[in-house]
Parts: structure tokens; C-alpha cells; sequence
């Protein structure tokens, strides 16, 4: 028996969603937060980011030398930013690591409105308002967080929100060891 051209075209449309379906079933099953990132152990590209308020220095790659440091990139219409920023405030409160931020795709004065609303925890914060840094640092989604050693080098990227157990679990350990490499 053999398949004549009419019954393939009866089993088109039950092939072709086949084929969808399993397309989707394959992207659902893919983290965003296990994405791995292509500048881990490489150096963060240079930048020079304009300030969120006009009587500020904005945020340059160079204020990241000599140190180790998170660098975090959020936004102001971003709920994951609102679950872990009561963490960054902490994590500044304490001086466990200088914080820098990048407010990535808001619009005009929407960022600098937020910090003021919820506390900066950021030393310094540069506005990213087309998002091109963060397509140079391969930014998937906000909140995303690097860790950048004092070389300047991206050792570590976490997508989502740093909660106080991402905090102690992940980068605590990994800030320890970097601190202590010479």
C-alpha cells in the first residue's frame, strides 16, 4: 500500500502541528537563567553611560577597574527588579561589594523616579535608554546581574532576581574567591 499525494495532503495539517508543537515544547523547556554568556572570563566591553540625573557623573567602564564589583543592569518597569532590590539595598547597606547599576530601556526620567521612590543602592548608575550596552553584554531580559573581577574581566552572569538565597548560595562564595586571587 502506498501513500498517494491525496493522503499526504490529509495528514498536512496534523504533521504541521506536530511540528509546532514540538518547536514549543523544546523552547519552553529552555532557562533563560541558564543561558550561558559568551564574555564570562572575557573583558566587559568599554563603555561611557550618560547619568540618570543631570547633577551626576553617569556610569563608565572605567569605574569598574581595580575592584571587584557587581554590575547590575535593571529597569524601572521590571518586577523581577522590584523582588530583589530590598537585596541590592542590603548588599549596599553592608559594603559588601561596590554596586553599580545600569537602568536599561526606560523611558525618560522613569529610572531616576524609581531609585528615588525605593532607595539607591547603586554607587553609580548610567541610563541605557536604547539598550545598545546591554545587547554588548548579552542582556537577555532584566534584572541581570555580572560580577566583574579586578581586571576588569565578566567571571560571573545571573539572570533574575538576586534573592537573599541567590545572595548567599552563589555570590558570596564567588566574590570570597575572587577577592582572594591575586
Amino acid at each position: 500500500m502506498s501513500l498517494s499525494t491525496a493522503n499526504l495532503t490529509r495528514f498536512a495539517p496534523l504533521l504541521g502541528f506536530a511540528a509546532i508543537a514540538a518547536g514549543l515544547g523544546f523552547a519552553l523547556t529552555n532557562d533563560p537563567r541558564k543561558m550561558p554568556s559568551m564574555l564570562i572570563d572575557r573583558p566587559a566591553p568599554k563603555f561611557a553611560l550618560p547619568p540618570l540625573d543631570a547633577g551626576s557623573s553617569g556610569l563608565a567602564s572605567e569605574d569598574l577597574n581595580g575592584k571587584v564589583a557587581l554590575l547590575n543592569v535593571f529597569a524601572s518597569w521590571c518586577g523581577g527588579c522590584r523582588v530583589e532590590h530590598p537585596t541590592l539595598v542590603q548588599i549596599a547597606k553592608d559594603g559588601a561589594v561596590p554596586l553599580y547599576g545600569i537602568n536599561w530601556k526606560d523611558k525618560p526620567g522613569d529610572g531616576l523616579k524609581w531609585l528615588r521612590a525605593h532607595a539607591n543602592p547603586y554607587l553609580k548608575v548610567g541610563d541605557d535608554p536604547s539598550g545598545r550596552l546591554g545587547i554588548d553584554m548579552g542582556v537577555t531580559g532584566v534584572p541581570e546581574t555580572f560580577v566583574i573581577d579586578r581586571t576588569g574581566r565578566i567571571r560571573y552572569r545571573h539572570a533574575g532576581p538576586i534573592t537573599p538565597d541567590v545572595w548567599q548560595e552563589t555570590f558570596e562564595p564567588l566574590l570570597a574567591s575572587l577577592r582572594s586571587e591575586r
